[in-house]
């Protein structure tokens, strides 16, 4: 009987000690490289400060997705059958975010993602989740603001045909700016471009044809966006740009230069808007780490992380269902960025902040609350 007894508590003892793994699928290379890079910086963060959970260690493991849509359904398949993750985080850019969340769906294991905003990437997927807005209410965000703080009549949308993330949130920018105008003929244009053009004259040309008061452009790759706002401006055109929060990125910066001054984009974090005690906490700390201020996807990286573990800690196991039942549960939970309550489709209900480019430097401009 000794014997059994030793047995089982040497079975406890080698199950407690078995690490948890939480997998992360963010692109570490390609042309959305950037943002993972940032978000891994607040997830590396989160790590460091909560590295066990239910008396086992956390074990994070990377898998470079890419900023490719194969490459990240094959990252979450080998998260979960070769490393055994029971979570997966991730990822940044919707076009990767939604094939990675149909994998982790159909293999049962809970995904968070900190920043794709595409309704795609949780619409009917049980197992899918999010810590950021989604794209309806970004896209109304910026038209709202466009309408009644810039005075903007009319709109050009500049967007990527090849993004699921840009199409998306272009087609929620134009129905929102054309019920706010009262007038169907608002946006006078829509023009197209794919992922990877660097001259992009055709669409300019086009757009200064339209004499908008404002242009949008929804692109999910900092770099391309910059490049249309540094191409306009050496054409002499003087409209007031806007995008999505993929702007927010030191590339933009250092791709527009002095072309993308007065540039605004709508994002989901800002040290000068903090809305939680744990948002103060998070500040201080990854200046310490990192000595700089944290960006958007820094944070939502850091609330991915700590939603995850939180919904460990509350599920009592290190069961995927149990996580996700958890998960789907989320109420107020105390983040970086705010408040997350996440809705039936698995979405988080939070602000956003807008931002403008000046001196140089991201600057915040206000923050939009949801509608009740």
């Amino acid at each position: 009987m000794k014997w059994v007894m030793s047995l089982l508590l040497l079975a406890t003892l080698v199950i407690a000690a078995e690490p948890i793994v939480i997998g992360v699928y963010e692109p570490m290379t390609g042309p959305y490289a950037a943002g993972g890079q940032m978000t891994m910086e607040g997830i590396y963060l989160a790590h460091e400060q909560v590295k066990e959970v239910l008396g086992r260690p956390i074990e994070l493991v990377l898998v470079d997705n890419k900023s490719d849509k194969v490459e990240a359904a094959n990252a979450v398949a080998r998260l979960i059958e070769y490393h055994k993750a029971v979570a997966i985080i991730g990822s940044y850019g919707s076009a990767v975010a939604i094939p990675g969340s149909e994998v982790a769906n159909k293999l049962g294991v809970p995904m968070v993602g900190c920043s794709p905003t595409n309704p795609l990437v949780t619409l009917g997927k049980p197992y899918a989740f999010r810590v950021c807005f989604i794209d309806p209410f970004q896209g109304t965000v910026m038209a709202q603001f466009a309408v009644e703080e810039l005075g903007a009549k009319t709109a050009v949308v500049i967007q990527d045909i090849a993004s699921d993330y840009s199409v998306g949130l272009s087609h929620y920018f134009q129905e929102a700016f054309k019920k706010l105008t009262n007038n169907k003929k608002s946006v006078l244009g829509v023009i197209s471009y794919q992922t990877g053009d660097q001259d992009f004259t055709a669409q300019l040309t086009f757009a200064n044809s339209k004499n908008p008061d404002v242009i949008f452009i929804p692109a999910a790759a900092y770099g391309e966006a910059a490049l249309i706002i540094k191409q306009a401006r050496e054409l002499g055109m003087k409209q007031i740009f806007l995008g999505g929060d993929t702007w927010e990125a030191p590339e933009f910066l250092e791709v527009g230069g002095k072309a993308v001054e007065g540039s605004y984009f709508s994002t989901h974090f800002d040290t000068e808007a903090t809305t939680t005690p744990r948002a103060a906490e998070f500040i201080k700390a990854f200046r310490a780490k990192y000595g700089k201020d944290p960006s958007a996807f820094a944070a939502l990286g850091y609330d991915a992380y700590m939603l995850v573990v939180d919904a460990i800690r509350r599920a009592g196991s290190a069961d995927p269902k149990a996580i996700r039942d958890a998960l789907a549960a989320t109420k107020n939970f105390e983040g970086a960025t705010g408040y997350i309550t996440l809705d039936q489709n698995g979405d988080a209900i939070k602000d956003a902040v807008i931002r403008v480019v000046k001196d140089g430097k991201f600057v915040y401009v206000t923050t939009v609350r949801p509608s009740e």
